[in-house]
């Protein structure tokens, strides 16, 4: 197990988040904040860079133009952006940081910005899906 995990898992601690799974031989945690909209979002440590997932909603059937928006809605972001996991059938946000000088407040800002953009933004996704 690297330095740079115990010192994430302490900065998620810190930040209040849940961790509702770790697997420490992987390097990776699953962690929630109901009151942030932070649903199961994977903090991964894949050495040289963390990375941060959270699976929004499954790609629907009929796009249309959702692709267009999720570029669009990426230019507005503060950190991280959506993106697309075609194996899975996921929109998801994702954002990646250096691990080599991660600090609290980064991991902090990466943690807000999910927040606030899904805050700002589920309801229209979430509206992609009922089409």
């Amino acid at each position: 197990m690297s330095r740079h995990f115990e010192t994430v898992k302490g900065f998620l601690q810190d930040l209040e988040l849940v961790i509702e799974e770790e697997d420490s031989g992987e390097e990776l945690v699953v962690v929630t904040d109901e009151d942030r909209g932070i649903h199961r979002l994977i903090v991964d440590c894949e050495d040289p860079i963390l990375i941060l997932e959270q699976a929004i909603m499954p790609i629907p059937g009929n796009p249309g133009d959702l692709y267009k928006r999720l570029l669009e809605l990426n230019r507005t972001l503060i950190h991280g952006a959506f993106a697309i996991d075609d194996e899975t059938g996921t929109v998801l946000f994702r954002d990646t940081l250096l691990l080599d000088t991660l600090d609290r407040a980064e991991i902090e800002g990466a943690v807000n910005a999910l927040g606030l953009a899904l805050g700002e933004n589920a309801e229209e996704l979430l509206s992609y899906s009922r089409q």
